[in-house]
């Protein structure tokens, strides 16, 4: 058996675990936290909201390997955009053939980028345009040129948020997310990611002229008391801020890779988007081995996803 370099090692347990948190959402997307008290997930479901066999994922893992697929291939912003396209029209990179899951704000963008092939930022620009449909699909930005300086960082990261989402907040967003991907994939705990996220990201903002009302939105993030929170505090539904701090809040909370991936889907609502945007935090941290084997023994072209983590790293 091959060596697989420390490189593919992460970018595998990223990816691997996003699409292990997003398919252990699929089943049960929309239904509520109470109901979920009642009967918590505890392993891969089957059938569920989306009628999907066990193993599925959806639309977040769907984007997240366009992207990764345009940086395997020689990476350009035009190739992710077109990637994205194809998932939703010819339904490549879908778990089983066809497209059961898509956002409003990511359909429309998409929508407008098949009718204007000049059209490259088609993501909307109010504040209403908001969902979190960029994050969840930016995880493999992690390993494409993190050296880059933090202005060049944060020009690619919007480019890649407004094909679909245009607006600063989103792509802040982003940016904290990756930023915590990198301080794992450095080596750190959760715990000293966030102690550094909470650090270093406010002075970041203010180099890259993010506006002050728009830092403060992040507050509860930066504040450092984000896992202190209660959980009547989170919010798990598809607003991309709400997203990043539920993901943040499991994250921070739970010593595991089940154990945080579970809670992200047991806290309800936008399931798949929460337990897929932690378990690549969670995977890339923890590493592929944590994830449990009888949830990647199910997971839905796992050894395409696989090949893909191997074309990325080399």
């Amino acid at each position: 058996m091959l060596k697989i370099s420390t490189l593919e090692s992460q970018v595998r347990a990223a990816l691997l675990g996003l699409a292990v948190g997003d398919a252990l959402g699929v089943p049960v997307e929309f239904e509520s936290r109470a109901r979920r008290r009642l009967d918590p997930v505890v392993t891969m479901r089957s059938y569920g909201t989306h009628h999907q066999p066990a193993g599925t994922w959806s639309d977040d893992a769907s984007l997240t390997f366009c992207l990764a697929e345009a940086i395997a291939d020689g990476f350009t912003v035009q190739k992710v955009a077109q990637n994205s396209v194809n998932w939703y029209y010819e339904n490549s990179w879908t778990p089983h053939g066809r497209v059961f899951d898509i956002g409003i704000t990511t359909r429309e963008a998409l929508q407008r980028l098949r009718t204007n092939k000049d059209l490259l930022f088609a993501g909307g620009t109010d504040e209403y345009s908001n969902g979190n449909g960029a994050l969840m699909r930016i995880l493999p930005l992690a390993f494409y040129q993190p050296e880059t300086l933090l202005q060049n960082r944060f020009q690619l990261i919007s480019e890649v948020s407004a094909i679909t989402h245009g607006h600063v907040r989103s792509a802040v967003a982003c940016l904290l997310y990756l930023e915590m991907a990198a301080y794992l994939r450095a080596g750190s705990t959760p715990a000293a990611a966030y102690l550094g996220l909470c650090k270093e990201a406010p002075a970041q903002l203010q180099a890259l002229h993010i506006p002050a009302q728009e830092i403060q939105r992040f507050q509860n993030i930066l504040s450092g008391r984000l896992p202190n929170l209660p959980i009547q505090d989170i919010n798990s539904g598809g607003y991309v801020l709400h997203t990043l701090e539920a993901a943040l809040w499991c994250l921070l909370r739970h010593e595991t890779y089940a154990e945080t991936v579970l809670a992200a889907v047991n806290l309800g609502d936008d399931t798949d988007t929460t337990g897929g945007v932690v378990g690549g935090l969670a995977g890339l941290y923890y590493g592929e081995a944590a994830i449990p084997a009888e949830w990647l023994q199910v997971l839905a072209r796992r050894e395409d996803i696989e090949a893909l983590c191997h074309r990325m790293a080399v």
